[in-house]
């Protein structure tokens, strides 16, 4: 399974969810489903521009977790 932090960056940097809609251009129903972890997949660019964004690394974005 694949953990999406993207609430954890947002707490961490004191954002919102619309301000990081408009710092990326990513549309705020799609940030929304990221961060309510409900997104089946995301485009490679809207990883880079969220990194860009948080100046992090993907490991800090995303997470692996085996399943059971």
């Amino acid at each position: 399974m694949i953990k999406i932090k993207l609430s954890d960056l947002l707490g961490k940097h004191k954002m919102t969810q619309k301000a990081l809609a408009d710092a990326t251009k990513i549309r705020p129903a799609t940030i929304s489903k990221m961060y309510y972890e409900e997104t089946k997949r995301i485009d490679i660019n809207q990883i880079n521009s969220i990194c860009k964004a948080f100046d992090c690394e993907v490991s800090e974005l995303l997470e692996y977790i085996p399943d059971k």
